[in-house]
Formats: C-alpha cells, sequence, structure tokens
C-alpha cells in the first residue's frame, strides 16, 4: 500500500507538470522514454491503479507524459469527480462546505469524458453547491452509461432528494458509498453488494432507520458521523463488522446494538459530552475493539446475555478497550477491567475535566486482582500525558502492577529530553516494574 502511494504521489507530480514542461515537449515530439522513468517501467495494471487514484483532470493529463502513459488512462478505471459550480463561482464556498477544486470537473464537461472513456469505473464524487444545480435525469442518464456502469465507489453530498433518490436508484452494484449533508431516507437505498457505507452530517429519522440495513445484504462497515438523528436509531445486521458512530454537536442521541453476531469494532471516536450519547449494546457476541469513551459520565451500556457486563457477567472477546480519564478515578477503570479479563490493549485518552470522588466506588484489592492485569494485558497507551500529578500516580499503577506487559507508550505534547525521561521514569518507579520485560517509550505527538 505505501509503494502505491509513493508511486501515486509521484505521478500526481508528474501529472502537475503536464501543464508546463510536460506538455511542451509531447507537442515538439521530444518526451521519450528514458531509463531513469522508473514509474513508466511499471505494469500496465499497476499504472492504471495510480491514474485511478488521481483526480479526474490529473489522470486526463498523464496522457502527455511520454508516449507509454498515451494509452492508459482510456484503460485505467475512471475517476470522475463532478463539482456543479467552478471554483471561484460564490465567494461563501468555504462557509458552505467542500471547495471544488481544479482537480474537479463541471457537469458540462462529464458527457464528453464518458465518451472518451469506454471504463471501467472505480468511482463517482458529485459535490452540489445548491438548488437547481444539476437535474436529477442528467445524473441518471452519466450513470446508466457503459463507462459508469461497474461503478465501485460513489460519493454524493448537498444533493436535493431527487437528485439523491435518482443517484442512488441508477448505481445499485456499488461497493462503497459516502452520503454527506442533507436529510437521508434510508429507503432510497438497495445494494446487495455494498460493504461500506459512511453518513456525514445527515438527519437521519428512526422511524426509517432499520430499513437501512435490511436493503443492504452484504454491508461490513458502517460510519455515521455528526449525524443528527430523530429518535433512537435501532440497528440489526448479520453481515456488519465495524460500527463509527459520531453525534452531531449539541444534540442528543441514541443508538441502540440489539443483534450484530459478526461486530467486531464499535468506535465511538470524539463525543464532545459523553452523557448525551447512549449507545446499548444487547447482543454483539465479537466485539473485539470498543471506545473510547468516559469513565464517568459515560452512557454505554453494555449486554452479555440479559445482564450488564461486570466482574460477574464478564465479555472475553474483547481484546481492545479505549478509554477517557482524567487520571482521578482509577478505582472505576479497575473496575471497568474486571468485566473484560482477555483484554490486550488498553488506550487512556487523559482529558482535564474534574471527576468527582465517589465514596460509593469499590476500592482496588490486591487479594482480588484485575485477570486482565495477571495474565493478557500487553500494551498500555497513554495519550496527553502531561507527567504530573494525578496522571503519574494513574500510570505508575499499571507499571507495577500488569504483569505481563511488553510496552508502555507515553505521548506527549513536548519533546522529552533524555534528563525529562529519566525524571519521569523515577516518579512512574520504571525500575520496579511488574513486568521486566516491558519496554517504555516517550512518543511527542500532536493533539
Amino acid at each position: 500500500m505505501e509503494n502505491k502511494e509513493a508511486a501515486g504521489a509521484a505521478a500526481g507530480a508528474a501529472a502537475a507538470e503536464s501543464d508546463g514542461t510536460a506538455e511542451k515537449r509531447a507537442r515538439s515530439g521530444d518526451c521519450d522514454d528514458t531509463a531513469d522513468d522508473f514509474i513508466s517501467s511499471l505494469p500496465d495494471a499497476v499504472l492504471g491503479t495510480i491514474i485511478s487514484l488521481l483526480p479526474t483532470k490529473d489522470g486526463g493529463r498523464t496522457r502527455v507524459l511520454s508516449r507509454r502513459w498515451r494509452h492508459l488512462w482510456r484503460s485505467a478505471p475512471l475517476n470522475l469527480e463532478v463539482s456543479t459550480r467552478p471554483p471561484d463561482a460564490d465567494a461563501d464556498a468555504h462557509a458552505a462546505g467542500p471547495v471544488p477544486t481544479p482537480s474537479r470537473v463541471l457537469p458540462s464537461a462529464v458527457s464528453e469524458i464518458i465518451s472518451k472513456h469506454p471504463g471501467p469505473a472505480r468511482r463517482f464524487s458529485l459535490h452540489c453547491r445548491g438548488d437547481g444545480d444539476l437535474c436529477p435525469q442528467a445524473a441518471e442518464s452519466w450513470l446508466c452509461s457503459r463507462a459508469l456502469a461497474n461503478l465501485q465507489e460513489l460519493d454524493i453530498s448537498y444533493a436535493e432528494p431527487p437528485l439523491l433518490t435518482s443517484v442512488l436508484r441508477s448505481a445499485p452494484n456499488i461497493l462503497v458509498a459516502k452520503i454527506s449533508h442533507g436529510d437521508f431516507e434510508p429507503a432510497m437505498i438497495n445494494f446487495p453488494f455494498l460493504k461500506k457505507l459512511s453518513l456525514f452530517r445527515l438527519t437521519i429519522s428512526a422511524d426509517l432507520f432499520p430499513g437501512l440495513l435490511s436493503c443492504c445484504h452484504a454491508l461490513e462497515s458502517l460510519s455515521m458521523t455528526k449525524v443528527r438523528a430523530v429518535g433512537c436509531l435501532r440497528l440489526s445486521s448479520p453481515t456488519i463488522r465495524t460500527i463509527i458512530f459520531r453525534h452531531s454537536y449539541g444534540e442528543t442521541a441514541e443508538l441502540v446494538i440489539e443483534d450484530a453476531p459478526r461486530l467486531v469494532r464499535l468506535l465511538v471516536p470524539y463525543c464532545e459530552r459523553d452523557d448525551s450519547v447512549t449507545v446499548r449494546v444487547i447482543r454483539a457476541p465479537n466485539l473485539e475493539i470498543l471506545g473510547p469513551f468516559f469513565v464517568v459520565v459515560s452512557k454505554l451500556l453494555l449486554f452479555q446475555g440479559i445482564s450488564l457486563v461486570s466482574s460477574t457477567n464478564s465479555m472475553r472477546t474483547l481484546k481492545v478497550l479505549a478509554l477517557k480519564s482524567s487520571g482521578q478515578k482509577l478505582n472505576a477503570v479497575l473496575n471497568i477491567l474486571r468485566g473484560f479479563p482477555c483484554l490486550e490493549k488498553l488506550c487512556v485518552i487523559f482529558h482535564t475535566n474534574r471527576e468527582r470522588n465517589d465514596e460509593n466506588e469499590p476500592q482496588y484489592d490486591p487479594l482480588h486482582p484485575v485477570e486482565c492485569l495477571e495474565t493478557r494485558l500487553k500494551k498500555v497507551v497513554f495519550k496527553s500525558f502531561e507527567g504530573y500529578g494525578k496522571q503519574v500516580d494513574f500510570a505508575k499503577f499499571f507499571v507495577l502492577n500488569a504483569k505481563v506487559l511488553d510496552k508502555i507508550e507515553f505521548e506527549v505534547r513536548n519533546q522529552y529530553s533524555s534528563e525529562t525521561v529519566a525524571y519521569e521514569h523515577r516518579l512512574l518507579q520504571v525500575e520496579n516494574r511488574a513486568s521486566r520485560e516491558a519496554r517504555v517509550e516517550f512518543r511527542t505527538t500532536s493533539y
């Protein structure tokens, strides 16, 4: 994958030159393949993949690079990016949403492009900039063309309901879809082969939500980011493996996962206020990755059978857990860990909000240790670590009590000198760590 990205970047840079030096060379006939052109020596299939990852205009411009590239665009999977207005069409483009870039084409150019490109097509992206900018019939005719007949990916935003309905109805065989900005009616979708669906900045009605999955028989990944959920969203799916749920800021939301036998990853990233989001997991017998959620105010209700997960009703499938904590509620975290005895990786994201101590919180008893700390936990990551106060005491507990750790990682904002690292080692009592094999690392990162 890294080689593809590097090759794609190189081809993109070369394509960007096409308006200048490369184009002049092509006109003059002084455009020959040289031994130094390593990219052009790649097989046609690889070069076609590179071209399909470039924006529409840049992909077309690769034809002027050399004789070797001249025929490739017509056979490479088409990546067609359309915007209904040019970049400078309105002064409020930045505030309104995605800005049309020079790499996107206007609707007036689409018919000519698909007439010259016989297919196949990899991706069709349509960003509408205003009401009535594009009639549904035009979009429908493009998607019914031979060039877009076997479309794999669809990305559509700011489309009015009639246009959105036409686009979705005309692309029944896609594998990946992203729909953003507007009102979304799941009844619009009937994609029997769809594997990945992303919904962004949409309003979703709870009454229509069950129809979403009933029409997506192969769906494996569902991402709902900054969505406004009207009512409680109930979800059942025999195929889904990943769910990402992030509600719209300032809104309350409730998601109930009633039955997801193949669900492996449940991610609830960047919730501004966890107390405004309720997630209930009734049945997910293969769940392995969960989080992040606040230790204290979270409304995550995880069931094993008919009862909530706890030390007496543990979930042994969970391998990775992410939590948010100020560092003041160690006992609360340990009581959560008791419900996941087979946990292998723990990520703690420190935050600055103060958490009140609960006198009724069960205290840690060394005579009744946390099972995962004794036998399973291999890695602990502390994010936003500031290196003092309660955070140090919190982290030190894991240094001194997690017996099979391979690695303890601290993500810090500023570069630590060797003297600072040695100082933190003393505070954390690294020399007395429970796992002699554990490596302690400090990594600088930006937030």
